[in-house]
């Protein structure tokens, strides 16, 4: 099956939105990972959610751990001030990557070698004409697994 057939839907956000409303759509919509598209349309950057939790610890926590039992909520306030004003581009992970992604032709190894090579749970289906793209949607690894359980005969 074709990566076309594969794909569904996925929310994201462009690197110039706003970091407190890409943080919020990960919250809300329960995703596994945050895609950022460029102002292009191409993929540039899936970030799993640990990472975004991540960007949300204080560095000083992230060296000394033996501090987090001893900051509460009201850290939960500063967390949102640091987002605001801040657009996905200067907020995102330093180690951030450009995530995987493949055309609509790819099969379904490609997709999985992709998905397995980077360590991100999804692949996103790209169509370029020229210098344009279009996100066609995300397989994830639960869809991907589903695909090939059903297609052994497992489902």
């Amino acid at each position: 099956m074709s990566a076309r057939d594969l794909a569904e839907p996925y929310p994201h956000v462009t690197t110039d939105a706003a970091a407190v409303d890409a943080v919020r759509l990960l919250a809300e919509r329960n995703l596994p990972a945050l895609l950022v598209l460029d102002a292009d349309g191409v993929p540039y950057a899936a970030v799993p959610g640990s990472q975004v939790v991540g960007q949300l610890v204080p560095e000083y926590v992230m060296e000394d751990p033996l501090l987090a039992p001893v900051i509460d909520d009201q850290h939960a306030e500063t967390v949102v001030e640091d987002l605001m004003g801040k657009t996905v581009a200067e907020w995102l992970p330093a180690r951030t990557f450009k995530p995987p992604y493949v055309g609509p032709d790819a099969g379904t190894m490609e997709i999985a070698a992709a998905m397995a090579r980077t360590h991100v749970p999804l692949v996103a289906v790209v169509e370029r004409d020229g210098k344009t793209s279009r996100l066609l949607g995300v397989v994830s690894a639960a869809g991907l697994m589903r695909h090939l359980l059903a297609a052994g005969g497992q489902a």
